[in-house]
């Protein structure tokens, strides 16, 4: 793996050129040093917002930001010094910068890392740890609080004493000043890390995530009840975490999927039940609303939890699964993910064991068998070999209420029996329907 990058070597040596002294910074060689694969390149420079403009005046740069302002150059970031004094660069703007592991450079020129405050070493230790004061760092942007503990996930580590001390005592400043669009992109960054539990674990642990995501919390301590062996929180943990990065909504759903279940426990016949917990979900929906997700996604994940408790097993009759595929039709949810959130499900419940591969496949070819068996499957009123026109035209009534219901009322005979889905049948249903 290498740290260099043709479009940023280029920016950098026309820089030096003009004579300003530029690094790569931030998370480029944070992940160089974690041997893992980056594609964001912020570079750090010595000139001025209009010494930059006047560099890159045949190239389209592009100003953003307000309070303190860094120019696009072929969509790289390029910051301007902050430094009033040339001696102090580039240590006073690496000063600055959040944490320790963020506050490297790399000079490509002379091909070496600035590390001016131990990042190395504490990324080999898995600790995050401000950069210089944890107050004042907290106290210039607060988001700071709630990066810390995405950091902490995604270097799969902890914070570091005195750097915590400061976030609880400033963990006020969450719920007063840092606006619910920012948490909400530490929170999607934070799904594609390897490990995100270690994000909520660490929002606990400073006592924030009940500003957050108070369905979690209040799970912390909950007994998972008689079919687990582990707290409601932890089987929500280990849920999220078993779903690929690869699919960041679903991930968040796996960590909100059981979080009903603090309002829905009861105890019967002696034992803590939970029955219909994937139903109490407006909470999570005013949570999601609160942190600006979209209609879409906030949809998309109370679908997840919605259907996460449907019963899919090698008993499962052809007719359930039809009903199965019926209802994810109806919320717009795809069966692969379906099957993604029971396998992470199962697989986060220490009593019983994953599934099998066997188990897998046999699960898998139960959708695909109904999919795309050689008969006319009806899964959703679209499907169906008759319109609701044509049912006006063959009883003679007006559109309304009655026609949505005969239509549905088909689509359950039809996934009874896919037979009948073809016209001459299913117009002798709505015969005998209208008598």
């Amino acid at each position: 793996m290498d740290i260099k990058d043709k479009k940023a070597e280029y920016i950098i040596s026309k820089l030096h050129d003009h004579g300003f002294r530029s690094f790569i910074v931030g998370g480029a060689v944070r992940d160089f040093l974690r041997n893992v694969n980056f594609s964001d390149y912020d570079i750090l420079t010595e000139a001025s917002i209009d010494q930059i403009i006047d560099v890159f005046r045949f190239e389209k740069v592009k100003i953003i930001g307000q309070s303190f302002r860094i120019c696009l150059v072929n969509n790289i970031e390029i910051s301007p010094s902050r430094s009033v004094c040339n001696d102090d660069f580039p240590a006073k703007d690496l000063e600055m910068r959040d944490f320790t592991i963020n506050s490297m450079a790399y000079d490509p020129i002379k091909d070496n890392i600035i590390d001016l405050f131990g990042g190395k070493n504490d990324l080999d230790n898995k600790i995050l740890r401000f950069t210089e004061n944890p107050c004042q760092r907290i106290k210039e942007d607060p988001l700071r609080i709630i990066r810390a503990c995405r950091m902490t996930s995604l270097i799969n580590g902890s914070i570091e004493p005195l750097s915590k001390k400061a976030i609880i005592e400033n963990k006020y400043l969450v719920k007063k000043t840092i606006p619910f669009e920012r948490i909400r992109l530490e929170i999607i960054k934070a799904m594609k890390h390897h490990k995100p539990s270690l994000f909520f674990q660490s929002l606990h642990e400073i006592d924030v995530l009940k500003y957050i995501f108070f369905t979690i919390e209040q799970c912390f301590d909950l007994d998972g009840g008689p079919f687990h062996g582990e707290t409601v929180f932890d089987h929500c943990m280990m849920t999220g975490d078993a779903i690929s990065a690869q699919y960041p909504m679903l991930r968040l759903a796996g960590f909100l999927h059981d979080t009903g279940k603090f309002d829905a426990a009861t105890s019967v016949n002696g034992r803590l039940s939970f029955k219909g917990h994937e139903n109490y979900t407006d909470k999570i929906r005013n949570e999601l609303e609160k942190l600006r997700f979209s209609n879409k996604e906030i949809n998309y994940i109370l679908c997840v939890i919605h259907v996460h408790m449907r019963p899919l097993n090698e008993d499962t009759t052809p007719k359930a699964v039809r009903k199965i595929l019926r209802d994810l039709n109806r919320v717009d949810l795809d069966f692969h993910d379906f099957l993604r959130i029971r396998l992470a499900d199962r697989k986060a419940n220490l009593v019983k064991k994953p599934y099998t591969f066997f188990e897998i496949r046999l699960r898998l070819k139960k959708f695909l068998k109904e999919l795309f068996s050689d008969k006319n499957r009806a899964f959703c009123l679209s499907d169906l070999e008759i319109s609701g026109n044509q049912i006006i035209d063959i009883l003679n009534i007006s559109e309304g209420k009655k026609v949505g219901d005969i239509l549905n009322y088909l689509l359950e005979k039809v996934l009874e029996n896919p037979d009948l889905n073809n016209k001459k049948a299913l117009e002798k249903l709505i015969l005998e329907y209208r008598l």
